[in-house]
């Protein structure tokens, strides 16, 4: 005997002008999860708002589940036992710099097979820091402001010379840059041992001396990314490819 496939209502808005993506998401979800979607379409503004008003729900889409309603497409999610799909406000976060450390450490691979014919290399180290500075540079110059206003919290320099909070970013993609390139290593080495030692000296000296709890500004203004050892890392990554550099 067939087993009767689950069911769900889902109300959600479809208009002309407007299909809302978690509506989308949601159909999406309980498919995947094995349900057959009885999908109601809210074709208008007016048609929406009495549907909210009808369930006092503050939006939508929301699922029903035998007759119980679950919620929205989160709450759908958490149901289902998986994580929400949107950070809570000021949550920790690791996902950007996993990111970033991980495309830098394939782009590395990538270029020194395609540059040398060979994929672990000693460039390519150098070719993952470099890019990987680069990537980090581009977090902060996302909005500049932001970021240095939060490098305000702890870097011993940018406090005294406020402008270095500006500055920062540009150095480290400009040495990130030249690195990658292999060129003007007098410009590179310099200003990457610098701002890497000054930065080192600044994290350490918030983190591990004055145990402030703070957010960390190296990937942009806006991250919930707790000021330690990643950004620590990100500057003693530099110092170390600087010293190297100049041994080279």
């Amino acid at each position: 005997m067939a087993t009767r496939q689950k069911t769900a209502t889902v109300y959600r808005m479809v208009m002309p002008q407007h299909v809302c993506p978690f509506g989308l998401k949601t159909v999406d979800l309980l498919r995947r999860q094995g349900f057959a979607v009885d999908d109601h379409h809210l074709t208008t503004r007016e048609e929406t708002d009495a549907f909210k008003e009808n369930h006092d729900v503050p939006t939508t889409p929301q699922t029903f589940i035998g007759g119980r309603r679950i919620g929205g497409y989160d709450d759908l999610r958490e149901y289902f036992g998986k994580s929400r799909s949107q950070k809570k406000e000021g949550e920790t976060s690791y996902q950007p710099v996993i990111a970033i450390f991980s495309v830098a450490a394939l782009m590395a691979l990538a270029v020194s097979w395609a540059a040398l014919g060979q994929i672990f290399t000693v460039r390519a180290a150098e070719w993952f820091i470099a890019i990987s500075m680069c990537f980090l540079a581009v977090q902060k110059l996302q909005d500049v402001r932001s970021f240095s206003t939060m490098f305000l919290n702890y870097d011993l320099l940018a406090r005294r010379w406020v402008r270095y909070g500006f500055i920062y970013p540009f150095a480290e993609g400009l040495a990130g840059i030249l690195m990658i390139a292999g060129a003007l290593h007098f410009i590179s080495v310099p200003v990457a041992l610098f701002i890497g030692t000054v930065g080192a000296i600044s994290v350490f000296k918030a983190v591990y001396i004055d145990k402030r709890e703070l957010k960390c500004a190296c990937v942009g203004g806006g991250s919930n990314v707790p000021l330690g050892f990643v950004s620590l890392t990100e500057n003693l990554m530099m110092v170390a490819m600087a010293i190297w550099m100049w041994i080279k």
